[in-house]
């Protein structure tokens, strides 16, 4: 007879008691065997002086509620002290932010007259292109400060790509191989916050609130 694989195991260490919580099973099945473990097992462990508990969640993702419900389950016994939770799963806003890191590169500078700089991927630039300076990327560009020297975009040919910058006065813009000059698409609104975009191979510029529009697919790598 094979028998039953425990959803709570709980062991012992120099500074306190492990909780490994199986990963596999339903929610409803570790909080049954985890109430059987407190309530009838381990009376000797469970009682007496405060103990430090660490809970392992293994690749287990709970959601605030359930967290909530473990937590009072195991707080039953007034010698447990929950010290750490782990896991291997991180939560949405670091897998959020650890995508931004994979996708942009950062920079913290200002971009002066005859440098050159290159990038792949995604370009989060914090800082000023100054005239006579030129930035390039794989990706698109994010300028926040004034663009007034020259950015390309997309070099190895994504037409997907954008330029957008909070001061927009570029002596040239380039989107793959389209190149755009300062002309009557961006003098008349000369500094204000706007992006670049190709549209039938023709390059357009506009005001940033219609990025969402142009560009819906930027919301979606959330």
């Amino acid at each position: 007879m094979t028998a039953t694989k425990q959803k709570v195991t709980i062991k012992g260490r120099k500074d306190g008691l492990v909780f490994f919580m199986d990963d596999s099973c339903s929610f409803e099945e570790l909080m049954a065997d985890l109430r059987e473990k407190i309530e009838h097992s381990h009376n000797q462990i469970l009682s007496g002086p405060l103990i430090r508990v660490t809970i392992q969640l293994g690749k287990r993702y709970c959601s605030p509620e359930q967290m909530e419900q473990l937590t009072q389950v195991i707080r039953q016994k007034g010698n447990l002290v929950i010290h750490t939770i782990d896991s291997d799963v991180i939560s949405k806003e670091e897998a959020y932010a650890e995508m931004l890191k994979a996708r942009f590169s950062l920079e913290v500078r200002n971009v002066r007259n005859g440098q050159v700089i290159h990038f792949d991927g995604d370009l989060l630039l914090l800082g000023d292109v100054n005239p006579g300076a030129m930035i390039t990327s794989t990706g698109s560009i994010f300028v926040l400060g004034h663009l007034r020297g020259i950015a390309h975009a997309g070099v190895n040919g994504d037409k997907q790509a954008i330029i957008a910058a909070a001061s927009l006065e570029p002596t040239q813009l380039r989107i793959a191989d389209v190149i755009s000059r300062p002309g009557e698409e961006w003098a008349e609104q000369k500094g204000t916050t706007e992006f670049a975009y190709l549209e039938e191979d023709k390059m357009i510029v506009a005001k940033m609130n219609h990025l969402m529009r142009v560009r819906p697919e930027l919301g979606d790598k959330r």
